[in-house]
């Protein structure tokens, strides 16, 4: 096998390389069945063991109620900007949404074409800097529930507190941090995330929805937009992403085997430190995108002096396998993103360069 590099991309995302070994080991045949994983039925034996097991697994690394289900769902993230709103801004009731990011917006947006939709809270004014401030938050009448985007991963921002909401329900889009840190389940109503950035490849979206959220699912929906139609059918109402969910099994499988969430978040902790110093040491010659307070664990983002530089610190980081730190238009610059999966070494190597790159051009 080539050397693999340190992949920075914001997702699809980097794998641990365990996951990817043993998903190579099993390709031409799962577990003695002669059919590959993508080739077996998704009524059989053998894949309602891989599905049962990813919720069973979700569970238990996120410490997840008994009144909570995990769902597999089709669309990713994205269809459920559309899912959500369809679901619950019925009989007059009214979708809040935090807009701190470009997702956080797509979602907004959704939902205005579904019916009603409040724009709760808004950082658009300072480029996404950081997230909202729980005073900043003005709820509507009769609202369905508050939506936030928890990690910001264009902008590199994230949730440190979360909005206490009350007997309005919290919805959170967790796309780009779930299972990098421990997080409290009992304080949302429905938790979603696609799945090519922390669980594994793209192809679902996991959703964590509580049980009286599924049961006020719209049953004037058409039958593959209704939460319950997930819940009552254990994801297999029809077939489902089998590589997909196969492969977020092994992930999962393989945080556990590091040491479960305390584990992990301190290394996440770990490697953004490695970054944040180093730019804060820099005397300005990088300069981060996001407010210290909402800084992201996940996707971190900074700028050089000007654009040429961006350019030759981007390539020059290249040659030596950091890939993937190009900025997102909407900010420019560079973007670092250190998922679960990323070893301390790519984030050690990389402060390493930054400060070899400020010596040779300051």
């Amino acid at each position: 096998m080539s050397e693999r590099v340190y992949n920075f991309n914001p997702g699809p995302a980097t794998l641990p390389v365990s996951a990817l070994e043993q998903a190579q080991k099993e390709l031409l045949n799962y577990k003695g069945t002669g059919m590959s994983v993508m080739e077996i039925s998704h009524r059989s034996k053998q894949f309602e063991e891989i599905i049962l097991g990813a919720e069973s697994l979700l569970k238990e690394l996120l410490q997840i109620p008994e009144n909570y289900r995990v769902l597999f769902i089709g669309m990713g993230a994205t269809g459920q900007f559309d899912m959500i709103p369809m679901n619950y801004m019925v009989d007059g009731k009214i979708g809040n949404y935090v807009v701190t990011g470009s997702f956080a917006n797509k979602a907004y947006k959704e939902a205005v074409k579904v019916g009603e939709a409040n724009l709760a809270a808004s950082t658009k004014e300072l480029n996404f800097a950081r997230v909202a401030n729980p005073d900043e938050i003005q709820l509507s009448d009769k609202p369905a529930y508050l939506h936030i985007t928890t990690n910001n991963t264009i902008f590199g921002t994230q949730w440190k507190v979360f909005p206490d909401t009350g007997d309005v329900p919290l919805i959170a889009d967790m796309s780009s941090d779930i299972l990098s840190k421990k997080i409290d389940v009992s304080k949302f109503a429905l938790i979603y995330a696609g799945a090519q950035k922390n669980l594994g490849p793209a192809g679902a979206a996991v959703v964590i929805i509580r049980d009286d959220m599924i049961e006020k699912s719209n049953q004037n929906l058409p039958t593959m937009l209704k939460y319950d139609t997930y819940a009552k059918n254990d994801s297999l109402y029809n077939t489902p992403a089998s590589f997909t969910i196969y492969m977020i099994k092994l992930m999962l499988e393989w945080v556990k085997s590091e040491g479960g969430l305390d584990v992990i978040e301190k290394r996440n902790e770990d490697k953004a430190k490695l970054i944040y110093d180093t730019i804060d040491s820099s005397n300005g010659f990088y300069k981060g995108h996001a407010e210290e307070g909402s800084r992201s664990l996940m996707n971190i983002t900074f700028k050089l002096s000007n654009e040429d530089l961006d350019k030759e610190f981007i390539a020059e980081a290249a040659k030596i396998g950091l890939a993937g730190l190009k900025g997102h238009r909407e900010v420019g610059g560079i973007r670092a993103s250190i998922y679960n999966a990323m070893p301390v070494e790519g984030c050690q190597k990389l402060a390493d360069f930054m400060k070899e790159f400020q010596a040779k051009h300051a």
